[in-house]
């Protein structure tokens, strides 16, 4: 973290952003339904700051990710260039599909649906989820620009888009009220060569190091925050080591003070950790942010169907335990090969934003309880977390009509409220192991919030 700045305030009471992968890759759309990489990276280790979210492991060891060697079955579909490349499942989908034609010719296809392209479904989808941020790709991996770039790819003309796809959807989030940033793939550009990675542990030797990549990344990067000004800088795989990413970040934060940069420009420091699939088993004392796609890939997937996507109350559950220990959730969604969320994430996302414009004081702007989790008497999980003098109890399930929550301390004389129904406070009594709520019966909902309040 960087010591001498604070994370901006607006970040951390943001709780809820959307992260947007659209690209050549969504043309084939496609990837093994093998959670073997989700696995690994949410084995359970928190992430060192400056790690690479390819290089994690159930022990943690060189060792282990190359005795894995998932990258022929990755699960990944927007790192089908790659993938495509390696003898297995992918390969094989693509030589049944497309015969021997070059990844560089789903251009064509991703040309034709730029065209034709609607920021606004995006934004609305955004806004109704109630997300507070959203970050789409800029470049991804295989080098393709999302934005009419004074700074062309050297190795292949026309690389990028003659529409303005990040400042029209910057246009159309803002305008909703939700802040905007930007995800840049900083160290993987399989136009500069090193393709493919065949295993976990190539990622971090796979950054191309040479001075005019370098030179390349740096002048992206700066024309992205002079001309879109983003809330987020989130890089990703790390920065080559020839460019200039202190003077890239001083350059951000005089733009635009309130900046957030993330922990993935390797060895430089950040202002929010951004483990991937996985989260905090403690509350965290520094801001961090799990990343993980809605379903197991980050970029759109044809296989995938609602069985292979988190649930509404999956996600509310997710939402609330990540924010008990201090962090954000930054979720992907995957647009088609047409530009258009699949009906499957939309009825999530749809959910999931009714449900926070119920309860969601008990989510955005506050900060953890000091224990982030208990169960009631009957074993339903519960979360906490507490704005100012107020306390609130996330409870992940249907108590019952009445529960206590075994070791909850409330001040003497605290006033209770049930979050979401108007006028509704439950009885409270003492019970042998703390105090016993009376709420009577409630509907169904994928999780049920309780304000705590001093007595007045």
């Amino acid at each position: 973290m960087r010591p001498e700045r604070e994370t901006p305030a607006w970040y951390r009471d943001a709780k809820f952003g959307i992260m947007i992968h659209w690209g050549l890759y969504s043309v084939p759309g496609w990837a093994p339904l093998d959670d073997e990489v989700v696995r690994l990276l949410g084995a359970g280790r928190t992430a060192p700051e400056d790690s690479s979210p390819d290089d994690s492991t159930p022990d943690g060891s060189a060792d282990a990710v190359r005795r894995s060697d998932p990258l022929a079955r990755h699960s990944y579909a927007e790192w089908y260039q790659n993938t495509y490349l390696l003898d297995g499942p992918t390969r094989a989908y693509h030589r049944r599909v497309y015969g021997d034609r070059p990844y560089a010719d789903f251009r064509t296809e991703f040309v034709a649906a730029v065209r034709d392209w609607d920021p606004v479904p995006w934004a609305d989808l955004c806004a109704a989820a109630g997300a507070r941020y959203v970050v789409p790709t800029s470049k991804h991996h295989d080098g393709y620009l999302l934005w009419p770039s004074a700074h062309p790819n050297p190795h292949l003309p026309g690389w990028q888009t003659g529409r303005d796809v990040l400042g029209e959807l910057g246009t159309a989030v803002r305008d909703r009220g939700l802040r905007y940033g930007l995800y840049y793939s900083g160290g993987l550009d399989w136009t500069f060569g090193n393709l493919p990675i065949r295993r976990m542990a190539d990622v971090a030797a796979s950054v191309p190091d040479s001075p005019g990549y370098a030179r390349y990344v740096d002048a992206h990067w700066r024309e992205l925050i002079d001309r879109y000004r983003p809330s987020v800088l989130w890089n990703d795989i790390g920065y080559p080591s020839a460019g200039d990413a202190d003077g890239l970040v001083a350059a951000y934060y005089a733009a635009v003070p309130d900046g957030v940069v993330n922990d993935r420009f390797s060895r430089y420091g950040a202002d929010v950790r951004t483990p991937e699939y996985r989260i905090r088993s403690e509350i965290d004392p520094e801001p961090w942010e799990t990343v993980r796609a809605l379903g197991l890939s980050f970029g759109w997937n044809r296989q995938e169907t609602a069985e292979h996507l988190l649930s509404a109350t999956e996600l509310v559950h997710l939402l609330a335990d990540v924010v008990s220990r201090n962090g954000n959730l930054l979720l992907g969604i995957t647009p088609d090969d047409r530009g258009v969320v699949p009906a499957a994430q939309r009825r999530v996302l749809h959910e999931v934003g009714r449900w926070l414009a119920d309860h969601g004081e008990a989510i955005y702007g506050t900060r953890p309880w000091p224990v982030p989790a208990a169960a009631t008497s009957s074993g339903v999980p519960v979360r906490f977390t507490r704005r100012d003098d107020v306390g609130y109890l996330i409870v992940l399930g249907d108590p019952g009509p009445e529960f206590g929550v075994p070791g909850l301390s409330l001040p003497p004389g605290a006033r209770l409220r049930v979050v979401g129904r108007a006028a509704a406070e439950p009885g409270v009594t003492a019970g042998p192991d703390g105090p016993v709520l009376a709420v009577g019966p409630l509907p169904p909902a994928p999780a049920h919030v309780f304000a705590v309040r001093p007595a007045s």
